[in-house]
């Protein structure tokens, strides 16, 4: 799969398919302060990615 890292930007490709949850731990991302994107649409840490997903990882931005 290709993931897309956002801040800073970069790209990594991926083999086999994985929950978002273990992806984000194999990435050393945490959960909390990380979205994930595929297809335009949020997806939660038990979706199941497949070897031909596109993925982006986004840090959580908030503000006031």
């Amino acid at each position: 799969m290709k993931v897309v890292l956002r801040n800073p930007r970069r790209e990594l490709q991926l083999e086999g398919p994985r929950t978002v949850g273990r992806l984000l731990e194999e990435l050393e991302l945490g959960r909390e302060a990380h979205l994930v994107i595929r297809n335009g649409t949020l997806v939660p840490g038990d979706a199941r990615l497949e070897h031909d997903d596109v993925v982006e990882v986004r840090p959580v931005v908030s503000g006031g």
